[in-house]
């Protein structure tokens, strides 16, 4: 069983920077591909980035892109996730996700679930 901890979340203002990272517990690791999905309250939860473990291919909402850098380090079985220029629409709780296969075409097509960290952006 894989366990997704995620850790880096917290209270910055705005225009601040956060790294948000998440660590898969399972010893050999392979997934198809990791994202960071984010809900805000009241809000249906969203896909922030993507990214394939393998060939590095990435994508990124448009409301994120160029604020937000998703990468991963395979040895150390991490995914994170570079927050900077911070709005306050970035307050949510992040989760990270991974799906062990290639369809990744709603959220409910992810295999395994961290437990979410709490990003308040504060103006």
């Amino acid at each position: 069983q894989v366990q997704l901890v995620e850790s880096g979340g917290g209270l910055v203002q705005a225009g601040g920077s956060l790294r948000l990272s998440c660590t898969a517990s399972a010893p050999t690791f392979n997934p198809i591909s990791m994202a960071w999905f984010r809900q805000a309250p009241g809000k249906e939860r969203e896909l922030v980035a993507n990214i394939r473990w393998r060939h590095l291919g990435k994508v990124y909402a448009d409301s994120v892109q160029g604020r937000f850098t998703i990468s991963r380090d395979n040895a150390k079985n991490t995914v994170y996730l570079q927050m900077n220029s911070l709005k306050p629409e970035d307050t949510a709780v992040y989760y990270c996700a991974a799906a062990m296969s290639a369809d990744i075409s709603e959220s409910t097509k992810f295999d395994y679930w961290g437990q979410g960290t709490q990003v308040t952006v504060s103006s």
